[in-house]
């Protein structure tokens, strides 16, 4: 086996494959090389010519025989002769004229859209250019080159657009353009301009380059910013430069001149870009000038049925060595969904080596498959294996099956990727169900409509019945939606702009609310073909919606309310207890009040206190706390006061007291539960120094006496408003001097999962830690005070005897 020279000798035990792709590496080398090479010189060549083309008014092979004869005259390199034609250059740069009017945009479209089912607008006035067209295309299947493409545009159009010349340029190296085909143009005109070097001032690279149609509609300012073919220039008073459409970069230009003056309206230009696209097979292919060639005819026949097939599959011509061993596999047409590991797809391909686009084929068993379909003729099927690849960084494991039958002396090479097409509809499935969205689809041009099957679901639609064309849509529509829907749908197809509209529909269980998003897919001319989008059903967040609204709502509703059943509670409960913080003298004694209510909540509480001086100058000391909070509370802790008051001052014992105030809480109480409070009350006679106190269900006085303090033993009395059978004790203190006796609410003591008794103890000794201290002014202040975060109302009488009168 013969060894590329460039090639070290890999020896009898080197694999194949490797060998296979040194080649490859080395033959690819030498080609970037040698082109690299080539362009730089070429450039500068026919940039040369140009000059000299447009300085000596000569053709552009009289031109370059003009380079030579100077360079040997002055003893230079032809490249150093071109150069310094070049150098010597002054060409004008383009006026900052104003760019050629673009195309008018399409007609608006039908603002019946809905209605009429007319989604291309503005089709009437195409009908009669459409038989020009047709003429066009059918002249087309017998054309073979450029030559016979430029003459059928000159008779098809000469008549209807009085176009009178027609040239169609190719882009060849380094930028410049060769007239590859003319008609309606002289000999001498069609030599002059037969190759134009990359200048500035050229409509026909200006259009390449911009990829846009140039239109020349005014002889004397374009002359100012272009330059202008014709002899004289004014025999074609207007003249369009069209871009073959094709894979981008376009390469080709088709240039028509018109022998009518004045600009092109915007019907002849539609109708000039569509003959141009007609002619973009043909002239990217260009066939010879006597027609196909045989070696290649069957491979564009191959080609042109390889368009029109789904999925993946190429023709390989195979590549021998001089020995004539099978060294690797040329691409010679390809489908469009044939793609190889560097992303290259379809025709991208074309013209590439197997060992290039697929290197890890050399040496497996598919290569072996190979051969052996090109030496017997047996189709090769492979059995499925599994292929590792990367997307998007993310390694994924496919499998795949290989066919390779023989065509000729060519292979015939498909495969299938079998887990792709399953694993993307489960996707799109679970996707669509989990978001309870389907796609849609509307083929403007043929009117026709698809939809997944969960848009059925979405319109509570019988899948029989089909998709709901869009002038039926209304009938489903809630009334009210109508408008906005309809203006999205004039905005997708006039303006191209995509949409995201919600609207509601009437299903046979009740209104649901969706969502349309959807775009328009255009052509050349800016005409919609085509819309696709998705429904979403939108009613079940709706409803949540709805029912989150109401409920924060209610929520407001009943803040508000809470809000002023307080402040009407707090200015009631602020004419009851008028003083919270205040210090008494009452009956020789010393009396320190507090009263804190609770720091969160809405709602007020039913604490309070009474110390007044009766009529025979005994006091009357009062604690007590209703049950629950609210007005309610307030208007029970405004009715146990002022009975309390009434009935002492009129000399009432204080056990009869809480008997009535018991009997009246379970016959007044508004609660259908009932009214409940716990009360403390003491009456003391200065005369004596005796305290008489009794208790409903409330907690025990606290006395400090000399350095100690202790809870008093309480007497006979369950809380008011418990039973009708409630009885009522007394019990007798004789105060001394120094002595306090604190009475107070359970917001002074209880705390959330902590035993009472341990809330007293505390209560006692941080009392007495004060008296020690010497803060014995405001006890009462102190004590409440040092609750923190007090969750309940705080209420505190400080009853202190003097130490001395």
């Amino acid at each position: 086996m013969k060894v590329d020279p460039v090639l070290p000798d890999a020896g009898d035990g080197a694999a194949r494959e490797v060998l296979a792709l040194a080649r490859v590496v080395a033959r690819l080398r030498a080609e970037v090389a040698d082109l690299e090479g080539a362009a730089s010189t070429t450039a500068v060549v026919e940039r040369a010519k140009g000059v000299v083309m447009a300085q000596a008014g000569t053709s552009a092979d009289a031109a370059y025989e003009l380079l030579v004869e100077r360079a040997a005259r002055y003893r230079r390199t032809l490249l150093e002769e071109c150069w310094i034609a070049v150098g010597r250059t002054r060409v004008a740069p383009r006026a900052a004229a104003t760019a050629p009017a673009a195309p008018a945009a399409p007609p608006e479209p039908d603002l019946s859209a809905l209605s009429t089912g007319r989604y291309v607008p503005g089709d009437g006035w195409q009908t009669g250019h459409r038989p020009l067209l047709a003429r066009l295309a059918q002249g087309l299947a017998d054309t073979r080159n450029a030559e016979d493409v430029a003459e059928l545009l000159r008779t098809v159009l000469n008549d209807a657009l009085s176009v009178d010349a027609v040239m169609i340029y190719k882009l060849g190296a380094a930028g410049s353009l060769k007239l590859v085909g003319r008609a309606g143009v002289g000999e001498a005109l069609a030599e002059q301009w037969s190759h134009i070097p990359p200048l500035s001032g050229v409509a026909a690279l200006e259009a390449i380059e911009d990829q846009a149609p140039v239109w020349l509609e005014d002889p004397e300012q374009d002359a100012e910013r272009y330059l202008l073919i014709g002899d004289p220039p004014e025999r074609w008073p207007s003249r369009a430069w069209l871009p073959v459409p094709g894979h981008r970069p376009m390469t080709a230009v088709v240039g028509l001149f018109r022998t009518l003056p004045g600009p092109f309206d915007t019907r002849t230009r539609t109708l000039l870009r569509r003959a141009v696209r007609l002619c973009g097979g043909p002239l990217r292919e260009d066939r010879g000038p006597h027609g196909l060639d045989p070696l290649h005819e069957d491979v564009d026949a191959i080609q042109t049925v390889f368009d029109a097939l789904s999925g993946p599959a190429v023709l390989l011509t195979p590549l021998r060595a001089d020995e004539g061993e099978v060294e690797d596999y040329r691409i010679d047409a390809a489908t469009p969904q044939s793609v190889d590991v560097a992303g290259r797809r379809g025709k991208e391909l074309i013209g590439r080596r197997i060992l290039e686009t697929y290197p890890t084929v050399a040496g497996t068993a598919l290569w072996e498959g190979y051969l052996d379909t090109l030496a017997t003729g047996t189709v090769y099927e492979g059995e499925p294996f599994t292929y590792e690849e990367v997307t998007a960084g993310v390694q994924q494991l496919s499998v795949y099956s290989v066919r390779a039958s023989r065509l000729g002396e060519r292979l015939v090479v498909s495969w299938i990727r079998h887990d792709t097409s399953e694993r993307e509809s489960r996707r799109l499935t679970d996707m669509q169900r989990l978001g309870n969205l389907g796609w849609a689809g509307w083929n403007l041009a043929t009117d026709t409509i698809a939809w997944s099957d969960q848009v059925y679901a979405v319109f509570d639609r019988d899948p029989a019945l089909g998709p709901i064309r869009l002038e039926e849509l209304p009938r489903h529509l809630v009334a009210d939606d109508l408008p906005k829907l309809g203006a999205a749908v004039r905005r997708l197809l006039s303006d191209g702009e995509a949409v995201d509209q919600p609207f509601r529909i009437n299903t046979a269980h009740g209104v649901r609310h969706l969502r349309f998003v959807a775009e328009a897919q255009r052509d050349a001319d800016g005409t919609p073909v085509e819309v696709h989008g998705f429904f979403q059903d939108l009613s079940a967040q709706r409803d949540a919606e709805l029912a989150l609204f109401e409920s924060e709502r209610a929520n407001l509703v009943q803040r508000g309310m809470l809000k002023a059943e307080r402040a009407l509670g707090a200015r009631l409960q602020d004419t009851l207890l008028p003083i919270p913080e205040q210090s008494l003298e009452l009956a020789g004694l010393r009396v320190d009040v507090a009263y804190i209510p609770a720091d969160s909540g809405l709602n007020v509480g039913g604490d309070w206190y009474s110390a007044i001086e009766l009529p025979d100058k005994s006091a009357l000391f009062v604690v007590g706390d209703v049950a629950g909070h609210g007005l309610a509370a307030v208007g029970t802790m405004a009715q146990l006061r002022f009975t309390t008051k009434g009935m002492t001052v009129t000399g009432s014992a204080l056990p009869d007291v809480l008997g009535r105030l018991n009997t009246l809480l379970l016959h007044t109480a508004s609660d259908p539960d009932g009214a409940t409070a716990t009360m403390a009350m003491g009456r003391y006679q200065p005369w004596d120094h005796r305290l008489t106190w009794v208790r409903a269900g409330h907690l025990p006085p606290l006395l400090i006496r000399g350095g100690e303090a202790r809870f008093l033993p309480q007497p006979e009395g369950n809380l008011l408003g418990a039973d009708f059978d409630s009885v009522y004790g007394q019990a007798t203190l004789d105060l001394l001097p120094g002595d306090h006796l604190l009475l107070y609410t359970d917001g002074l003591v209880e705390e959330p999962d902590e035993d009472i008794e341990r809330g007293l103890a505390g209560l006692a000794d941080t009392a007495l830690r004060l008296l020690r201290e010497g803060r014995n002014e405001m006890l009462a202040r102190t004590l409440a005070a040092l609750r923190p975060r007090n969750r309940d109302d705080i209420c505190v009488l400080d009853i202190h005897v003097p130490d001395e009168p």
